[in-house]
């Protein structure tokens, strides 16, 4: 039906009138309509107006006490320090640099700029800005001042599309030094690693505004100088990895612990998971030969052995037991009869196996317990093992003889840094420690960290005697000859291990362990040295000819630095005071002063004069002058001074 414009009005026309037509004859029905309409508007209104009330009540006691939310708190992050108060692990200000694209004029100018400050090439920041499914694209995070001044810098230069995010951070002064003591914290600042997890409740707390500091029992010179040999041991005999601890037995203070391979903290996304590894806490091995010690002083304290008792070896041990089994372990050589002192300077096996047979596992086992094997030290180190010491009623007919010769048992390098100081200590026991006490933000107070009271292990005859058999390793007889120090005494016990291949459950035939163990000075031992060798490659696996040498040369490199007597060492004391002579301080008039002598701290008074013109040249004391003292002063003489 085609509609034009009149019929649309007329249509129009005819509909109003038929609703005039409807409302002169109203339903009954529609007054109730009209009334709960009336109703739902005035319940609406109602309730409009009691929300503003309630707006307007919060808006007028938006300052009460019920409605203040709290402000977050900064906690800064203790610092970690050495013993001697080098700081290790500090909290700085970083910052996080990202670019926004819409902002950016020049792409290439910016890449240009930028790449040598944040260390990428100007290809690599071009592909990650272009290729961003974003505008805003972070380009490198947690750079440090110097990185931000030089950004800075570049933004004066009309560089436009940077930004600079302020952020807290944490860095490590001393890079690689004891990283994996250290640990590290991550992106949200908490600690997952070493100290800076272990003790993170102390470094962070939640109820003060500043974290406490931890102080360690490390010496960062001392740690240096281990990891410098550990360093040049890993490569000379291409190892999977070496150990090189050093300690205190009198107090149990850890004074270096090198690990290697190491990591840098402030580089974390570079280093791998074995790079983090704490070895000397968390890993455990069988100790071989060294465990020798502990096992023969346990021998000889119980009684069931004397320095006097002798033992044949024809090259391997041999017994048959009750079943009709047939138990053999080779030795490296036939040392003919031995006594405790022969099995310790040989390395004996044999000897060591048929002295073991002369006491009970139960009493043995209960002695080795009690040297801290099987049990964990305790120096807050986390992940720190047990080892693997399985109980007597697990022990097989050869488990005894083979765990004296330092087989069937795994244990950690601090497990046997916490044995030597039994025998160190004329028989007790110090456990190890590697935090020395906790500070406060303050510096106000401290509290000493103690991971455990020392006790009695052995008889201090016992511990005395093994220390004798000890040093006679260094002799040319024994095994650990090469780790000898001219004119001083040390207590040397020298292993090499064997490791299970995990692909046929046996010993492997090219995978050793060589390791070393020294006490010095021997007759009253003030430092313990510990050298682990894991997988060697080289020409020579055995503990005597590649660890010894490193015992050697942390020895000759710590001995004197320690202050630890020797023959062409010797140490002597004093009363701690001394008494300095006058200092002659010429007087200037009318000629040159006499200044033959003086050091460079006591010509700076002469240096501020206005009536003095003095050059200095070198630095110590000054021996020759121009002119020479005497030569009449003028205000224009010039004055030089040659110092050395």
């Amino acid at each position: 039906m085609l509609y034009t414009k009149e019929k649309i009005n007329r249509k129009g026309r005819e509909t109003q009138e038929s609703f005039s037509h409807y409302n002169q004859y109203p339903d009954p029905g529609q007054t109730g309509v009209h009334k709960r309409f009336r109703m739902v508007f005035f319940l609406f209104a109602l309730l409009s107006l009691s929300i503003l009330i309630r707006y307007g009540t919060l808006m007028l006691n938006s300052g009460t006490p019920e409605t203040v939310i709290p402000a977050r708190t900064f906690t800064e992050r203790g610092a970690i320090l050495d013993r001697n108060g080098r700081i290790l692990a500090m909290q700085t200000k970083l910052a996080n640099i990202s670019v926004w694209r819409p902002e950016i004029n020049n792409l290439e100018a910016l890449s240009r700029e930028l790449a040598p400050i944040l260390e990428l090439s100007p290809g690599e920041i071009q592909r990650r800005i272009s290729s961003s499914p974003s505008d805003f694209i972070y380009l490198k995070k947690q750079v440090d001042q110097s990185t931000i001044q030089k950004i800075e810098a570049a933004l004066k230069n009309s560089l436009r599309g940077i930004n600079i995010e302020p952020i807290v951070g944490r860095i490590y002064p001393e890079s690689r030094l004891a990283s994996q003591i250290i640990g590290f914290v991550g992106s949200e600042g908490i600690g997952l690693e070493g100290i800076e997890y272990a003790f993170e409740a102390e470094l962070a707390p939640d109820s003060a505004r500043n974290g406490n500091q931890v102080i360690l029992t490390i010496d960062s010179n001392v740690q240096y100088i281990l990891e410098g040999i550990a360093e040049q041991t890993l490569i000379e005999n291409k190892a999977e990895a070496v150990m090189l601890m050093a300690m205190d037995p009198r107090t149990g203070d850890i004074l270096g612990s090198a690990s290697l391979p190491g990591f840098d903290p402030n580089n974390l996304q570079n280093s791998s998971e074995i790079a983090r590894m704490n070895r000397p806490a968390i890993w455990s091995y069988e100790p071989g030969s060294v465990f020798k010690i502990f096992s023969l002083a346990a021998l000889m304290d119980t009684g069931a052995i004397t320095g006097n008792s002798t033992f044949v070896c024809n090259g391997h041990y041999e017994r048959v037991t009750n079943l009709g089994e047939r138990i053999t372990i080779n030795c490296l050589g036939t040392h003919g009869r031995v006594s405790a002192k022969e099995i310790i300077l040989y390395s004996c096996n044999a000897g060591a196996a048929y002295a073991a047979d002369r006491l009970r596992a139960d009493a043995f086992y209960e002695t080795m317990k009690n040297f801290g094997f099987g049990s964990r030290v305790g120096t807050g180190n986390p992940g720190e093992t047990i080892g693997f010491f399985r109980p007597v009623d697990r022990w097989s007919d050869r488990s005894k003889p083979t765990i004296t010769m330092g087989q069937e048992i795994s244990v950690s390098a601090l497990q046997m840094l916490q044995a030597a100081t039994v025998v160190a200590n004329d028989g007790i026991l110090v456990p190890p420690r590697i935090v020395s006490r906790i500070r406060s933000s303050d510096g106000k107070t401290e509290e000493a960290f103690n991971p455990g009271t020392p006790r009695r292990v052995l008889k201090a005859a016992t511990a005395q005697a093994m220390r004798a058999y000890m040093e006679d390793v260094t002799s040319v007889a024994g095994t650990g000859w090469r780790a000898n120090v001219a004119d001083l005494s040390l207590a040397v016990k020298t292993g090499t291990a064997q490791i299970t291949d995990p692909a046929t459950g046996a010993y492997s035939s090219s995978d050793f362990i060589a390791s070393c163990i020294a006490l010095l000075p021997a007759e009253a031992p003030s430092l313990v040295l510990y050298v682990v060798i894991v997988k060697p490659q080289g020409e020579s696996y055995l503990g005597g000819r590649i660890a010894a040498p490193s015992i050697r040369q942390a020895a000759e490199s710590l001995v004197d630095y320690l202050g630890i007597p020797r023959g062409r060492n010797p140490q002597v004391s004093h009363s701690g005071s001394i008494r300095l002579p006058n200092e002659n301080i010429p007087v200037v008039g009318d000629t040159v002063p006499n200044f033959s002598g003086l050091s460079k701290r006591q010509i700076l008074p002469f240096l501020i004069r206005d009536d003095l013109h003095i050059e200095i040249k070198g630095d110590g004391w000054v021996k020759r002058q121009r002119p020479p003292p005497g030569t009449p002063l003028g205000p224009d003489t010039a004055i030089v001074l040659e110092l050395e």
